[in-house]
């Protein structure tokens, strides 16, 4: 059997449709609405368009946590965006102009206010609600320093490692290990800083849990691509205790079900209007979490 040629890349990239993978028809290498189509508006002045990936579970998270401190201006109407086409509508494309989940419009003030990317979204609500950040200049600054290291940090577990390993249309060698070096080594960069800190921005919980926790305490749990044994996540014992500890939070619960169309359907709320959504039958659901 002989090796497969080397890729020559050509002179001048051009976009192949069918290029596989599982997100090949939506992917693109352009940016803007591709049909018509408005978006929703709620009854609060906080309207979410989102859907429970990791990055949509941060903002859910925290609005339920706002609401869970007493701060009744965070109550909020989240709206479910399909990633199957429904990003690109001139509505959605209007609040964010990346066609990426999750995206905010605060209609509180005398003129909207549109916010996206999901650590933005998490800075605007600290500083709005004036919570969850650390008012001391040094802690605040560890606390942003762990919340940008998670933007920066992700792109490498979801478009890289994720993508390589569970959906390319082919396994390659090279790619899985790179990513996987580098997943790693993100864990064991966690793993040390937990060692002596109860949360990431020390002893405070913050924005900076709410950002990592999704994508890293499911990471950690075996929940996110089914690497958990690839990765031996197990072995990551301080990630471990604060992932655990992270998931008893009641809001943590409640905001991780919110816009979730996927899992046990016991753990989805599609959309959420109202405190009341969710109902007796779904609280009882929110009991001891059996996963993160």
């Amino acid at each position: 059997m002989t090796d497969a040629p080397a890729y020559e890349p050509p002179k001048v990239w051009t976009w192949n449709m069918e290029s596989g993978g599982r997100f090949a028809s939506i992917n693109r290498p352009i940016a803007g609405a591709t049909h018509d189509k408005e978006l929703p508006v709620g009854k609060h002045p906080l309207q979410l368009y989102s859907l429970a990936t990791p990055n949509g579970q941060k903002v859910t998270v925290m609005l339920e946590e706002l609401l869970a401190a007493g701060h009744q201006g965070a109550e909020y109407d989240a709206w479910l965006i399909r990633i199957d086409g429904n990003q690109f509508g001139s509505g959605f494309v209007a609040v964010n102009p990346n066609s990426k989940i999750p995206a905010m419009m605060d209609r509180s003030g005398p003129a909207p206010i549109r916010i996206f990317e999901s650590g933005s979204i998490l800075l605007y609500l600290a500083e709005k609600f004036d919570a969850f950040l650390p008012k001391d200049i040094k802690a605040r600054t560890e606390c942003l320093s762990w919340l940008f290291w998670q933007m920066g940090s992700a792109p490498y577990l979801g478009g890289g490692f994720g993508h390589f390993y569970a959906y390319a249309p082919t396994k390659i060698e090279y790619a899985i290990d790179r990513f996987a070096m580098e997943v790693k080594r993100q864990l064991d960069v966690l793993d040390r800083r937990l060692a002596d800190n109860e949360y990431l921005g020390g002893n405070e919980y913050s924005i900076a849990d709410i950002a990592v926790w999704p994508w890293y305490g499911a990471l950690a749990k075996g929940l996110l691509y089914g690497a958990g044994e690839f990765l031996a996540v197990q072995d990551y014992k301080n990630v471990q205790r604060w992932t655990d500890q992270i998931a008893k939070r009641p809001a943590v619960r409640r905001g991780r079900m919110v816009n979730r169309i996927f899992g046990d359907p016991a753990s989805q709320l599609h959309e959420r209007h109202d405190a009341s959504d969710f109902d007796t039958r779904t609280q009882d659901k929110l009991g001891a979490p059996a996963e993160t």
